[in-house]
């Protein structure tokens, strides 16, 4: 029923973590991995398993693009390689999606230390920049769990379960994006076609997020460039969404 996606980049240890916790949730017919540079893995013989071994490394975009093209399943989960499940999220999730009409759902996303990180966001606007950059204020949702679900305007790249006809429609990621606001375009192209976002409350995994953008000057050039091209390719042009933030199953 779900196809989960994950890149390595010389992850080891932590990708197999995930591959074994993946496994062992029910409804996951698909897992395929790319390997995004050469490494060597004790992978599990299990025959949901696909291996991609990439000549050159590729972005973000491109790597779960290709991994889509691999996909059978009704469901495609890009997923990154620091996300820890515990409990399956999975049923919650695709139960939210089939009663929500969404073309994807998310979980809420818990940083180790257990609170809610900063994955669930409004779009990025000119003065949102400006008054952090002046203020180091930042406009955040507040959550309120007593509710099932939450529309939001993008979720992040970290998890994110769509419907493979709704991913197929938008085209997959754009991949003008090698790493970063891949995730904020694609929830901009889903609301503008119509396909609502959602996040369900009522469950939760834990991201050890690397921040790579905070302390490698690559991935910090990779964030400016995507963040220019975001800009210009959504100048004004950003869609209203239709829902209030909050709603209940």
């Amino acid at each position: 029923m779900i196809a989960i996606s994950i890149i390595s980049h010389g992850h080891g240890l932590m990708v197999s973590r995930l591959l074994e916790s993946v496994l062992a949730c029910s409804g996951i017919s698909q897992v395929i991995l790319t390997l995004n540079i050469p490494e060597r893995l004790e992978l599990s013989s299990d025959p949901r398993l696909l291996v991609i071994r990439n000549g050159r490394s590729k972005g973000f975009s491109a790597n779960h693009n290709s991994a889509f093209r691999l996909c059978t399943q009704p469901f495609f989960c890009p997923l990154n390689p620091d996300i820890r499940i515990g409990q399956s999220p999975f049923p919650q999730l695709l139960s939210t999606i089939r009663d929500t009409g969404s073309a994807l759902a998310a979980p809420l996303i818990f940083s180790p230390n257990k609170e809610i990180d900063d994955s669930v966001r409004h779009f990025p606007r000119v003065r949102m920049l400006l008054l952090k950059v002046l203020t180091g204020r930042v406009e955040r949702y507040t959550f309120d769990r007593r509710n099932k679900f939450m529309y939001p305007e993008w979720v992040g790249g970290m998890f994110m379960l769509f419907r493979s006809e709704a991913f197929a429609q938008l085209g997959g990621f754009d991949e003008g994006f090698f790493l970063y606001y891949e995730d904020v375009d694609i929830c901009v192209r889903a609301w503008k076609a119509g396909l609502p976002v959602v996040v369900c409350q009522t469950v939760g995994v834990i991201h050890d997020a690397r921040r790579e953008s905070h302390r490698n000057l690559r991935h910090f050039c990779w964030h400016l460039t995507s963040m220019f091209r975001y800009f210009f390719k959504h100048w004004w042009r950003l869609p209203k969404v239709p829902f209030s933030s909050f709603g209940e199953i």
